[in-house]
């Protein structure tokens, strides 16, 4: 993930939420950090409830005491959106519009994960649904089919980036031909501006600066920097998948982006008097789509090879300057594991098989503090807020309780 300038958050919300929340992908600046500290557990976190909610790789969010969950209605091409009392648990309503029918590998559910602004929630189905929610009540303020709007097509596991709130608009990617990255007004759904013949990829942008907002997207052809009030393009390098499969955020490390793919590896990208060039490549970076965290001069990234039929990830710590690998830890996962920086420098590791670990990051050598099973298989990333944690697998959204 990626370090932002303090005030980055407040043009992500007309509203600034409190600083407990959770209310986008990643996080409130979208770097997977959170301000709250998590010691270390003797015993198993206790769990202070759980929810069905149907099939779904979207992460939940927190925002204003609600946890909001976007799923797949069970038997039917419909996609929901539901929200939870944060502290325990209770269903406060569950809202639902029908899709086109897709039936992708690795389930059918939405991918794309809800962003909270102001009263409204913004979710991206996997068929390239894009709607505004009523945050309160669950009412469709507005609905805008983008592949149908753009002529664009469908992603193989479907559309996947999680919409982004900057200011005024509401931006995705959408990979249609002038039109591979849209910004949508917020409060009507009329399209804004739209840029890039790019097509689409899999994966969420980052947003740099306060005064004058970039969004930072890894698309289907390239590591691209848009205005985000105008779409206009500022700087781009090259970059593709020889799968068409990236999927992982951008990464703002220092000077550089760390863009990565499941397989050519990753790359570190400078900007210097508005131009992009590419620093240092390192081809065994491969990433599936778990986006590194930045700890000091390091980044801390789960890397895996692109196979079906034998699949298994690694945790490595990476110079981030220089994309060397520092250290490697093997078989951590199948395909995902998430990683969250903790206010006292620690990181949460979820891996896809369901254990949740305290690490100590350290550039030397793998730390490990504490250990637990704490849910099902799930590929979706937590939100820490108000000392939880909210985590979902393929069958429910629980919360846990981190320290006393």
């Amino acid at each position: 993930m990626r370090t932002l300038p303090a005030l980055a958050f407040a043009l992500l919300s007309a509203l600034p939420c409190p600083a407990a929340d959770w209310p986008q992908f990643l996080g409130p600046q979208r770097d997977s950090a959170t301000a709250e500290k998590i010691p270390a557990w003797k015993e198993k976190p206790k769990e202070l409830w759980k929810q069905p909610v149907g099939e779904a790789h979207s992460s939940p969010v927190v925002a204003n005491g609600t946890v909001y969950a976007f799923y797949k209605v069970k038997d039917k091409e419909a996609e929901a959106l539901a929200a939870f009392d944060a502290k325990t648990g209770e269903k406060r309503w569950e809202k639902s519009y029908e899709r086109a029918k897709f039936e992708p590998r690795f389930g059918a559910g939405p991918r794309g994960t809800p962003a909270v602004d102001g009263g409204c929630v913004y979710t991206l189905g996997s068929t390239g649904v894009l709607v505004c929610w009523d945050a309160k009540s669950g009412d469709v303020r507005w609905k805008l089919d983008t592949l149908k709007e753009f002529g664009a097509q469908n992603l193989f596991f479907g559309v996947s980036t999680s919409p982004t709130v900057v200011g005024k608009h509401v931006i995705v990617m959408v990979g249609g031909k002038g039109a591979g990255i849209v910004g949508v007004d917020k409060d009507t759904g009329k399209v804004a501006w739209q840029a890039t013949d790019d097509k689409a990829s899999y994966a969420s942008p980052i947003v740099v600066g306060d005064k004058d907002p970039e969004v930072v997207f890894l698309t289907g052809g390239h590591v691209r920097s848009l205005k985000a009030g105008t779409g206009k393009e500022l700087w781009q390098v090259k970059f593709v998948d020889r799968l068409f499969d990236s999927s992982t955020t951008p990464v703002k490390a220092g000077d550089l982006y760390v863009a990565g793919s499941v397989t050519v590896g990753s790359i570190g990208v400078k900007v210097e008097g508005g131009e992009a060039k590419q620093v240092w490549k390192n081809d065994k970076l491969t990433c599936y789509f778990s986006t590194p965290v930045l700890v000091g001069d390091h980044l801390y990234m789960v890397n895996g090879a692109a196979t079906l039929t034998d699949p298994t990830i690694t945790l490595r710590c990476v110079e981030a300057k220089t994309g060397k690998i520092a250290w490697e830890k093997k078989n951590v996962g199948k395909y995902h594991a998430a990683l969250v920086k903790t206010g006292d420098g620690h990181l949460l590791f979820h891996q896809d098989t369901g254990e949740l670990r305290l690490l100590k990051p350290d550039p030397k050598e793998y730390v490990e503090l504490a250990a637990a099973k704490v849910c099902g298989e799930t590929w979706a990333h937590p939100a820490v807020s108000d000392g939880r944690v909210f985590i979902r697998d393929d069958k429910n959204l629980i919360a846990l309780q981190l320290g006393d």
